[in-house]
């Protein structure tokens, strides 16, 4: 896998997010890409955990494959429908840190999505986002998340806004801190 793919640049994100060993991580919406589930298990190590958080199981079968291929024993899928509070099975204020990459696009409920990452996230958790932008491609326009709405969502959530950056040519990346 490419740290620097033509949409997303998984490296510069990956620096911006500065995760760490011993980290608890989930990727809401990790999709059959998965480009952060596996660099982060590597760096979080033996001690930290990377939660795989899709509504498809067929894409969460593929990751625990790919898991099991690679001996990364840090990686848990989780099955849910992040529309619904509640129903991610993973322990409420345990997260350090929350990644939604091209999801909230496909949701007519951003606001119950941001509800639910809250949720999972520790005081002064971080949760990123990057999604569509401008492209001559993706999703159609009127799906694309429009960043003023969003943080406004964010802002009624409990969140802090910490950083907004380039996160590929087709993406932007924003960084939110639980207050």
């Amino acid at each position: 896998m490419s740290k620097n793919n033509t949409l997303l640049n998984t490296g510069l994100i990956l620096e911006k997010i500065q995760v760490k060993e011993k980290m608890r991580v989930a990727d809401l919406g990790c999709g059959s890409h998965c480009h952060f589930v596996f660099p982060i298990s590597k760096i979080v190590g033996r001690y930290g955990t990377v939660y795989a958080v899709d509504i498809l199981k067929d894409v969460l079968g593929n990751v625990q494959k790919q898991a099991n291929v690679e001996s990364l024993k840090n990686i848990k899928t989780v099955w849910t429908d992040l529309e619904i509070f509640g129903a991610t099975k993973i322990e409420s204020n345990s997260l350090d840190l929350v990644l939604l990459v091209n999801t909230l696009y496909q949701s007519k409920k951003q606001s119950e999505i941001i509800r639910e990452a809250a949720r999972l996230l520790k005081k002064d958790g971080e949760l990123f986002i990057a999604d569509w932008r401008e492209a001559p491609f993706g999703p159609p326009q009127e799906k694309k998340v429009k960043t003023g709405h969003l943080k406004i969502i964010l802002k009624k959530a409990g969140f802090r806004e910490k950083e907004e950056f380039d996160a590929g040519p087709y993406h932007f990346g924003m960084i939110f801190v639980k207050n």
